[in-house]
């Protein structure tokens, strides 16, 4: 089969979407950030005549610490993972509901996680604004050399890993949560991200129907570029020693697998040269 242009590729990807849009209604849950923060606990700071923040307010472990601020500054990266996904898919297309509807569903994991942390006082709110500033305006892929080779394919395969990523980050975030009030907020950002990778792997069946070798190169490339959650953030190496062993080699192996189990990577024949390697990469990775 002759590779398909990306213009062609969208458009064949494009009648999925009614099918794939009606499975993420119907598996998305609905809820309101504002009603899982406990505003009870929340004090003015010294500017509206309270107390500002002392290292000792803070109730958290020093994992738990480090992994939310990791996961918040991730979900604050919004905005660039909306642009890169906008490129081939824009959201005042037909697309709304790919591009819209998880943009709008993700930010909330980043106002419930804020003002989580704000109200309880478990991070220095003057540090995680300095730090959410610059890593917005780093940005994620957000220069030419990081998006000029990519194409619809590599951009739902990227997003595809990263939900999963999300999903493994969450869980083992969960088990350092002593307040069961961030442990109810954390399953609530877990079953979204679940429900978003089902839907980033959705298109990637798609994809396999429409030009399977695509999207096996695409899947490849994903799995090598993997950046653990929190690897990109600025001066944070001794928060990433907390939290190391949430994400690494066993991680990226089980993310390989359950792509090698959706797409059915073991039973596909015919490829060319290098789709053929990418496959067998996929494969060995998966194996762990």
């Amino acid at each position: 089969m002759a590779k398909l242009s990306n213009e062609d590729l969208v458009n064949a990807l494009e009648k999925a979407l009614p099918e794939i849009a009606e499975e993420h209604a119907e598996g998305a849950v609905s809820w309101n950030p504002s009603e899982w923060v406990p505003w009870d606990l929340g004090r003015n700071f010294a500017f509206l005549g309270g107390e500002d923040y002392v290292p000792g307010d803070s109730k958290l472990s020093e994992t738990a610490i480090a992994g939310l601020q990791a996961l918040l500054l991730t979900k604050d990266n919004l905005p660039s993972f909306h642009r890169v996904l906008a490129m081939h898919f824009p959201v005042f297309s037909d697309w709304r509901q790919l591009v819209g509807v998880w943009t709008a569903e993700d930010n909330r994991h980043s106002i419930v996680l804020r003002n989580y942390l704000v109200v309880t006082r478990a991070t220095d709110p003057v540090e995680a604004e300095n730090r959410r500033r610059i890593h917005v305006v780093a940005g994620w892929r957000q220069n030419p050399e990081a998006i000029e080779n990519l194409g619809p394919m590599d951009v739902l395969a990227l997003l595809a890993v990263h939900e999963n990523q999300s999903v493994i980050f969450a869980d083992k975030l969960i088990g350092y949560a002593e307040d069961e009030n961030l442990k109810q907020i954390l399953a609530k950002v877990r079953t979204d991200d679940a429900v978003q990778a089902a839907t980033f792997q959705a298109f990637l069946m798609a994809g396999m129907v429409a030009d399977q070798e695509a999207t096996i190169i695409a899947v490849d490339k994903a799995l090598a570029e993997i950046e653990h959650i929190g690897s990109d953030i600025a001066d944070f190496d001794a928060e990433m020693d907390f939290i190391s062993d949430f994400e690494d080699a066993s991680t990226d192996a089980s993310i390989a697998r359950k792509l090698v189990d959706e797409l059915k990577l073991e039973n596909v024949h015919g490829l060319s040269g290098e789709a053929e390697e990418a496959r067998q990469r996929i494969l060995a990775l998966a194996q762990g």
